[in-house]
C-alpha cells in the first residue's frame, strides 16, 4: 500500500466516524426533546384540571366565610406557576435549571392539591371540589409519572452518550450540554 494513501484513509475513517457520532448525539437529543413534549402534555392536563375546577370569581367571594377565595387561590397560583415553568422548559427541555424549576413548580401544585383535598374534606358547608376530581387527578399524576420516567430514560441515554470518549470531544466541540431528569411527585 502506498504510504501517501494511509493519511487519506485515516482521515476518511475519522470523518465518517465523526459524522456518525454527531448524528447519534443529535438523535438522542431529539428523543429527549420528544419525550419532554409528552411530559409537557401530561403536566398541562394538570393545569387544565385546576382551571376547570375553579368557580367563577363571584362564587369564590360569596363563600369568604369558609375561605373560598383562599382555597381556590392556592390552587390557581400553583397552576399558574406550573404553566409558566412549562413554557420556560419547552424552549430548552434539557436545560438543568429550567427542569429544576419545573420540578419545583410541580411540587408546589401537588402540595396545593393535597391542601385543597384536606381542607375540602373538613369543610362543614360541603365539598368545593367536584366529586370526580380526586380520581381524575390521580390518573393524571400516574400518567405524568410514566411520561417523566420516559423523559428521564431519554435524558440518561443522551447524557451517557455525550460523556463517552471520543464522542465527548464532539459534544464539547458542538456544545452538547448534559440534561437533567424530572422527578414527578406522587
Amino acid at each position: 500500500m502506498d504510504s501517501s494513501l494511509v493519511p487519506w484513509i485515516v482521515a476518511a475513517v475519522t470523518l465518517f466516524w465523526a459524522v456518525g457520532a454527531y448524528n447519534r448525539l443529535v438523535r438522542l437529543r431529539s428523543e429527549a426533546n420528544a419525550a419532554f413534549a409528552q411530559l409537557e402534555t401530561e403536566l398541562a392536563k394538570q393545569v387544565a384540571l385546576v382551571t376547570s375546577c375553579i368557580p367563577p370569581e363571584e362564587d369564590q367571594h360569596a363563600s369568604q366565610f369558609s375561605g373560598g377565595s383562599a382555597f381556590w387561590g392556592g390552587l390557581q397560583g400553583a397552576a399558574a406557576q406550573l404553566s409558566v415553568a412549562l413554557s420556560s422548559a419547552r424552549a430548552r427541555p434539557l436545560d438543568a435549571e429550567r427542569i429544576a424549576t419545573l420540578g419545583a413548580a410541580q411540587e408546589v401544585l401537588g402540595t396545593a392539591w393535597e391542601r385543597a383535598e384536606r381542607d375540602d374534606a373538613h369543610d362543614l358547608a360541603g365539598p368545593r371540589l367536584p366529586h370526580n376530581v380526586g380520581g381524575e387527578r390521580q390518573h393524571m399524576v400516574h400518567t405524568a409519572q410514566a411520561a417523566a420516567e420516559h423523559f428521564n430514560e431519554a435524558v440518561t441515554r443522551y447524557n451517557e452518550a455525550i460523556q463517552q470518549f471520543p464522542a465527548q470531544l464532539l459534544a464539547w466541540l458542538f456544545g452538547f450540554q448534559p440534561g437533567r431528569g424530572l422527578r414527578v411527585r406522587h
